[in-house]
């Protein structure tokens, strides 16, 4: 039994969420997102806090539910951050001559390619660099944040034996000792 479904969740004072049968939509200061609930799965809204429970099944499907019912505190706790506050990864770039520079909605990359890597961000998604060095991806969606992060990252990720490549900042990088003669 799912244990993360039997904790509810509070709703912050600016945050309106409204439940339209299997469908539920959240509202904040930074935008508007909708999630599907699983049918197994049933939330109330009472005085601002959001319990989870499941529908009467079988001792078989039981089981499931409480799994679906866990999925759906995580991702309604996700939604509610994302509209409230947003989500942050922080990248880093480790080399000689490694550089990123957002121009509009894309985000120029020098790798030590022969050639420029220019990466369009998707739609929702915004992107700093404070230095030459760093990116800072902002978004409300969880996911979108961290798969854009992830593609930057798989363009040049950090080989084990300089560290060079992209990094998130939190990353440790396990390096390798060079070949000896």
């Amino acid at each position: 039994m799912s244990r993360v479904a039997k904790e509810p969740i509070a709703i912050p004072a600016g945050i309106e969420v409204s439940l339209n049968g299997s469908s539920m939509t959240v509202k904040g200061k930074l935008g508007q997102m909708q999630m599907e609930v699983h049918p197994a799965v049933t939330i109330t809204n009472a005085e601002n806090v959001l319990t989870f429970d499941i529908a009467k099944l079988d001792k078989k499907n039981q089981k499931k539910a409480w799994a679906q019912a866990g999925t759906a505190r995580a991702n309604t706790a996700n939604l509610i951050k994302g509209v409230s506050e947003g989500w942050v990864k922080t990248l880093t770039l480790i080399g000689v001559g490694y550089r990123a520079k957002v121009a509009g909605k894309a985000l120029d990359l020098t790798l030590g390619f022969s050639h420029p890597v220019k990466y369009e961000l998707p739609e929702g998604i915004t992107a700093e660099t404070p230095s030459q060095t760093e990116i800072i991806v902002k978004g409300m969606d969880k996911q979108k944040v961290g798969q854009v992060a992830a593609e930057i990252r798989a363009y040049r990720p950090p080989e084990p034996y300089k560290g060079k490549g992209v990094r998130y900042t939190d990353e440790y990088v396990v390096r390798k000792e060079a070949k000896k003669k």
